[in-house]
C-alpha cells in the first residue's frame, strides 16, 4: 500500500498534468472559434465555384482542358488532409479509417499527405508517399492550398494520376467530425442531359473562348476547394483538441479527487494506529 507521501507526490503530479490539458484546452478554444468562423465563411464560396465549373464544363462543347479529361484509371492518387500534431482524440484514427478502406491493396494507389501524422501512419505500414507537406495544419494560407493544388494539377496532366481524390475531415461542431471523400480531378459535370433535367442547365456565352475561361477557373477550382478542406481539417482538429484536452482535464480532477480519498485514509489509518500504540504503551506503563 502506497505511502501518504507516494499519494501526496502523485496528487501534485496529476495536478500540474491537469494545468497543462487546461491551458492546451483554451488554447484550441481560442483558437477555434477564428477557424470556425473562417470555415464557415469559405463554405458557401467554395459550394458556388464548384457548381459553377460543373456547370460551365458542361456547357463549354468541344472546349477541352487537360484537367477535365476522363482516362482509363490506371493510377489514383489520394491528397489526405491530417494534422500535425496529437493530442486530438481520434481525430486522426478517424481519418485514416476513412482512407484505408480504399488504398488497401492496390498498388497504383499513390498518397500526397498534409501534415506530419499521415505521413508517418503511412509511412511505417510501407504505402507509397509521392509528396508530403506538413507544418500548417493549424494555420492553413491560401499560399498553401495554392501550393497543393499546382502539384496536383501538374502530376494529372503529366498522367501520374489518372484520378485524385480529396480525404479530409468535416467540421460540423466542436464535438462531432466527420471524415469524406471527395473526387477532385477530373472534373465532373453536372450529369443533367436534355427533357426535365437539361432544364437546370446554364447556357454560357463564353469570351474569348470556352478554353481560355476554364484554363482559369479550373486552377482557381482546384485551390478554392482545398482550401475551403484545409480550413475545415484546421476547425476539425482544434475542435477534436478542444474535446480531447477538456475530457482529460475533467479525468484528471476526478483522479485527484480519488487520490485525495485514499491519502485522507492513509492518515487516518496512520493517526489511528500511532494512537493505538501510544494507548498501549501507557497501559503498559501502569
Amino acid at each position: 500500500m502506497p505511502s501518504a507521501g507516494d499519494i501526496r507526490r502523485r496528487i501534485k503530479s496529476v495536478k500540474n498534468i491537469q494545468q497543462i490539458t487546461k491551458a492546451m484546452k483554451m488554447v484550441a478554444a481560442a483558437r477555434l472559434r477564428r477557424a470556425q468562423e473562417k470555415a464557415n465563411a469559405s463554405r458557401p464560396y467554395t459550394e458556388k465555384i464548384r457548381q459553377v465549373l460543373k456547370h460551365v464544363a458542361a456547357g463549354a462543347g468541344d472546349a477541352v482542358h487537360p484537367l477535365l479529361v476522363v482516362r482509363d484509371v490506371n493510377k489514383t492518387g489520394y491528397l489526405v488532409l491530417s494534422s500535425d500534431k496529437g493530442l486530438a482524440g481520434a481525430y486522426a484514427s478517424n481519418l485514416f479509417k476513412e482512407v484505408v478502406p480504399q488504398i488497401r491493396g492496390k498498388e497504383n494507389a499513390g498518397l500526397i499527405t498534409v501534415g506530419r501524422k499521415a505521413r508517418d501512419y503511412f509511412r511505417r505500414r510501407g504505402y507509397r508517399i509521392d509528396k508530403e507537406y506538413s507544418g500548417f495544419s493549424e494555420k492553413p494560407g491560401y499560399e498553401h492550398a495554392a501550393a497543393i493544388a499546382k502539384e496536383l494539377a501538374e502530376r494529372f496532366e503529366a498522367g501520374d494520376y489518372d484520378e485524385i481524390y480529396l480525404v479530409y475531415t468535416e467540421f460540423r461542431s466542436a464535438i462531432s467530425q466527420q471524415p469524406v471523400t471527395v473526387k477532385l480531378l477530373p472534373v465532373e459535370e453536372s450529369g443533367q442531359q436534355g427533357g426535365e433535367a437539361g432544364k437546370g442547365r446554364q447556357e454560357y456565352i463564353f469570351e474569348p473562348s470556352a478554353g481560355e475561361v476554364l484554363g482559369l477557373l479550373l486552377p482557381k477550382y482546384l485551390e478554392t476547394v482545398i482550401y475551403g478542406a484545409l480550413l475545415q481539417a484546421s476547425a476539425s482538429e482544434l475542435g477534436a483538441r478542444m474535446t480531447a484536452m477538456g475530457s482529460a482535464t475533467d479525468n484528471a480532477q476526478e483522479l485527484i479527487s480519488k487520490l485525495v480519498l485514499n491519502y485522507n485514509k492513509v492518515r487516518q489509518a496512520t493517526i489511528t494506529r500511532e494512537i493505538s500504540e501510544i494507548v498501549g504503551g501507557a497501559e503498559a506503563l501502569k
